[in-house]
């Protein structure tokens, strides 16, 4: 997030709803959305927290929020280069932080 903010002003983060998650990905979040939201709105480099519900919603949030700069994990690399020429947004795909993986966090838990 503090790589993200650093490219702009005020940071406005997309973060997946429980049914998205699960029905677009088949995955369980360890925590609820509302848990999610506020461990977001918890960190200071975060200005703005907003529902995710679909893949297509990337491009109207770029509008309706005014977004100069879109960013992701560079595991997405290449994914989201559309976004250039539909709402003429920089995109920038950050390297993931390589100590923290969800995936590791949940097979410590044990969690599938």
């Amino acid at each position: 997030m503090k790589r993200a903010k650093a490219l702009g002003d005020y940071l406005v983060v997309a973060l997946s709803t429980d049914e998205f998650n699960w029905d677009s990905k088949q995955k369980k979040a360890y925590f609820s959305f509302e848990k999610r939201k506020k461990l977001l709105e918890a960190i200071r480099y975060v200005d703005l927290v907003i529902p995710e519900q679909a893949w297509d919603q990337k491009e109207k949030d770029i509008k309706l929020y005014q977004i100069d700069t879109f960013v992701m994990g560079d595991d997405w690399k290449g994914k989201f280069d559309y976004l250039r020429d539909d709402t003429d947004a920089e995109v920038i795909y950050l390297p993931r932080t390589p100590e923290i993986s969800t995936t590791k966090i949940k097979k410590d838990l044990n969690v599938k």
